[in-house]
């Protein structure tokens, strides 16, 4: 185990090192400037010469990186055009709001999609095995941010249910004292009942939008798992011996489950994409709003920052699902 950690951390390097060359490549490429957007509508061509200057813009390109790579060497990323703060300050403010949202999405995706995937295969022509072949149809077709705006249509403006689509918690309130970056959680831990409550409902919207276009890959996979394993012949014999209907199931999820935790970790990755769009309709303040008004306002040290927290998450996450299917199965080597 220690020499397979030891082996995938070197390997982090150069694949953070290629994110990097690439994002930063691409940035470069795309058309417009953040100069013109800092120096305002109605700046003079010496105010546009002096941000150019100090944001080493009128240097070569391979200048402009390796002056980057000295600054991420030396905890420098930069400073955000959107913020006026350095990036490293508004990721660290950032990371755990986003953190919180997608970690209570995947937790309703494995409750959710792991149950629903495991009855409807062993009910192949039961009710819940239609309800799964449908959902999973949907929700492949449906974007999540549309499908958030139709929410927020129908239980804010239409029927009054649920809060403003403004952030995490009411203005009018204070955010309980931070330990873990999690709003709920700190509410609780802090006794703070009256954030908890003013909280909680707005979690519900974004929560389930992402929930449900999410979740769907997580029950194909553990019905495609668990129909496998029911067909294995190790299963057939345990039939054939009379095994209780309880103790089959037992052995069929317990052997199903290294492929549906493989899933579950992707599914942790692309949450952390699929939030961008999401936080921006519900003005969640977290990396996804952050990067998205960074690639409206050109801000190349907020974009490239994310991309490198997006990096670094996508390889624990990983590396997590590697260790917990090694510790599933024995079996699995690497």
């Amino acid at each position: 185990m220690t020499k397979y950690l030891i082996k995938r951390v070197l390997i982090f390097i150069p694949l953070a090192f290629g994110v990097i060359t690439i994002v930063f490549i691409l940035l470069r490429l795309m058309p417009g400037s953040p100069v013109y957007r800092l120096a305002g509508a109605h700046a003079t061509p010496d105010l546009i010469e002096s941000i150019t200057r100090r944001l080493h813009l009128d240097r070569p390109v391979w200048e402009q990186y390796l002056l980057y790579l000295q600054g991420l060497v030396t905890g420098d990323w930069g400073e955000s055009s959107q913020t006026s703060n350095p990036v490293t300050v508004d990721l660290v403010a950032r990371i755990p709001i986003t953190l919180e949202l997608i970690t209570y999405t995947l937790i309703n995706c494995i409750v959710i999609g792991v149950f629903l995937g495991a009855l409807s295969a062993l009910n192949e022509k039961g009710v819940i095995r239609r309800i799964a072949d449908v959902y999973g149809l949907i929700a492949g077709a449906i974007a999540d941010f549309w499908l958030g705006l139709m929410l927020i249509y129908v239980f804010f403006f239409l029927l009054g249910w649920a809060p403003p689509p403004m952030g995490r918690i009411s203005m009018l309130m204070t955010e309980p004292t931070r330990i873990t970056g999690f709003i709920l959680v700190d509410s609780v831990l802090t006794g703070n009942w009256a954030v908890f409550a003013n909280a909680f409902p707005r979690y519900i919207l974004p929560v389930t939008t992402l929930t449900f276009c999410f979740m769907g890959q997580i029950v194909k996979m553990m019905r495609s798992s668990v129909s496998d394993i029911l067909q294995s012949d190790f299963i057939s014999y345990a039939k054939m011996m009379g095994m209780p209907k309880r103790v089959i199931r037992n052995y069929s999820m317990k052997n199903a489950m290294p492929p549906v935790v493989t899933m579950v970790g992707f599914v942790y990755g692309f949450l952390l994409g699929g939030a961008v769009l999401v936080e921006t309709v519900f003005a969640w303040g977290g990396l996804g709003q952050y990067v998205v008004q960074g690639v409206a306002y050109h801000d190349y040290p907020a974009i490239q920052g994310f991309m490198i927290v997006a990096t670094i998450f996508s390889m624990l996450v990983y590396l997590a699902v590697d260790i917990v299917c090694m510790l599933i199965d024995p079996r699995v080597k690497y």
